[in-house]
């Protein structure tokens, strides 16, 4: 689903608590977990190993060009009242109106996914192409929040499997790489955050999370209808 093109608020109705904000200036997306998560992710801001009760997806221009991010993204932070140290921010210049969202539960976790893409930039990993020396925004950004208990390998699993997923959903769209023509599985300035709330009422650890888990089969579902349904309605007018 796309709440975003109607409204400005989602309320999770799998995990209370979890709500996405997209912002009166239409400047970002701000998702709010009931309590601290911990992270692992390729988030310009808050990236690699940490912690975190806030992910922001900030709309930045095509032509956006800064050496230090990091600085003014904390500066930003500021500016809407939000804790540097408890964010992770992810850039883009998709549209985030035309966000997708979907939501996965049974009696062992809880899982949220939040995609929003735009492919100006879409690239073949492995493919010989141009490298570009200038950031380029465009991206394909993907925000995976988790109720339950994940190992360390299993968090890193799981981001195999999402990116997997979205590796698979261009497939099927038929997305090329302009540079070379190939099928792209991505774009050259993609992000990922997974928060894993730790929340040990399920009764289980998982210790996996790839195709042949409940876990990772849950992931690449959700993965993989956010980042079609992002993908292929970016030309769409709002309705």
């Amino acid at each position: 689903m796309q709440p975003f093109r109607k409204s400005n608020n989602y309320e999770s109705t799998c995990w209370p608590g979890v709500r996405a904000v997209f912002s009166d200036d239409r400047e970002r997306i701000t998702i709010d977990a009931p309590g601290m998560l911990r992270t692992i992710s390729s988030a310009v801001y808050g990236g690699g190993m940490a912690s975190a009760d806030r992910f922001v997806n900030w709309k930045v221009p095509l032509s956006y060009n800064n050496d230090d991010p990091n600085t003014e993204i904390l500066d930003r932070l500021g500016q809407w009242g939000l804790d540097g140290d408890r964010s992770v921010v992810l850039m883009t210049a998709a549209k985030l109106t035309h966000a997708s969202v979907s939501e996965y539960r049974d009696d062992r976790f809880k899982l949220i996914c939040l995609t929003t893409a735009g492919t100006g930039n879409a690239a073949r990993a492995g493919s010989e192409r141009t490298v570009y020396e200038a950031w380029r925004p465009g991206t394909i950004n993907t925000f995976l929040l988790f109720d339950g208990q994940l190992s360390d390998a299993a968090m890193v699993n799981a981001l195999m499997t999402a990116v997997e997923a979205k590796a698979a959903a261009l497939q099927d769209v038929g997305l090329r790489d302009p540079d070379n023509g190939l099928i792209a599985t991505g774009t050259t300035t993609d992000a990922i955050v997974l928060g894993v709330s730790g929340n040990s009422a399920y009764g289980a650890v998982h210790e996996y999370a790839g195709t042949a888990t409940t876990v990772g089969a849950a992931i690449g579902k959700l993965v993989y209808d956010t980042a079609y349904e992002a993908v292929v309605t970016q030309g769409e007018e709002l309705s």
